[in-house]
């Protein structure tokens, strides 16, 4: 009876210690590890969250020379100007059709290219050269793929000298409207299929192959195991990376449109980045510029949110 008591006691003592005292401990066991954040955390901190502050002058008109936070309080005027211009509404429309279109042609692409791939089980020299020749290109500057593009599509490029050969006539593909999001889509498969097919076959290295040998006895085929064993496996990391690109659909390659873009194919061409930077940059309209970008900023917020929402109601996959 007394050790019963003593025990219960001795429990009506003891308390959870709490979770910073546990975060401390760690940290401080494993400090060399935790200093390597150090960086990564001040270039968060000075590039990515200090310039939120900026877009306090969405609200406030903004004089160059003046206070960076804007002159005088203008409320909403700057975003009833943006709503109301129809340039706006333009190159909001070009934003959405060349985002959608290269999420739905260039996400399934590495996938797909994970998968063939993954069929080529030893790890042979034809298999290397593949996988080198497509990473190559993600490592490869935005202004040299630019140049590249302009030099293949030029009147006098490789491009219009097959063109000749098979039609007798050459097409200027940059200065035309209606070719070039084909030349940019193109051009972002090219650069990110091989890079973007490396945290799939990482993904694909953690099915087990049991499930494999399992499927061979039942007398399912390759194509059989790839339905329902290596997409299901590879399902989360999909879901992952589709909910992080569809919040980024609004923002599009700027740097390489920027480059490649001219007045000529502003039809197709123009969105809403380059239109910001125009205005902002080259215009000196440094507010409204900003409010557009915040706006910009809201919508993707708000397709995150609502993908990462979809998408654990459907697949039970989501970031949070």
């Amino acid at each position: 009876m007394d050790q019963h008591v003593a025990t219960h006691t001795a429990d009506a003592r003891w308390q959870p210690e709490p979770g910073w005292k546990r975060v401390l401990k760690t940290v401080r066991k494993d400090w060399q590890l935790y200093s390597l954040l150090v960086l990564p955390i001040v270039y968060l901190l000075v590039f990515k969250y200090g310039p939120m502050i900026g877009n306090v002058i969405a609200f406030r008109r903004f004089v160059p020379g003046g206070s960076l936070y804007g002159e005088e309080w203008v409320g909403l005027h700057y975003f009833k100007m943006f709503l109301e211009d129809p340039t706006f509404w333009h190159v909001f429309k070009n934003t959405l059709i060349l985002s959608g279109l290269t999420l739905i042609i260039t996400f399934p692409a590495p996938i797909v290219f994970a998968l063939l791939l993954n069929e080529l089980k030893p790890m042979g020299k034809f298999k290397r050269f593949v996988q080198t020749a497509s990473y190559l290109p993600h490592f490869f500057s935005i202004v040299i793929v630019a140049g590249m593009i302009l030099e293949i599509t030029a009147i006098n490029g490789s491009l219009n000298n097959l063109v000749e050969f098979l039609t007798g006539e050459r097409i200027s593909f940059i200065q035309k409207p209606e070719w070039f999001r084909t030349i940019y889509i193109t051009s972002e498969i090219w650069q990110g299929l091989g890079w973007g097919a490396i945290l799939y076959l990482a993904a694909l290295t953690g099915i087990n192959d049991e499930l494999y040998e399992a499927a061979k006895v039942d007398g399912a085929n390759r194509w059989k195991q790839t339905i329902h064993i290596t997409i299901p496996g590879i399902t989360p990391t999909i879901m992952t990376l589709l909910i992080l690109n569809i919040g980024n659909i609004m923002v599009v390659g700027f740097e390489k449109i920027l480059l490649i873009y001219n007045p000529l194919n502003y039809e197709t061409s123009d969105v809403i980045a380059t239109y910001v930077y125009r205005v902002g940059l080259e215009s000196g309209n440094y507010s409204y510029a900003t409010a557009i970008g915040l706006f910009e900023g809201v919508v993707g917020l708000i397709l995150v949110f609502s993908a990462n929402y979809l998408s654990r109601k459907l697949t039970d996959n989501s970031l949070w």
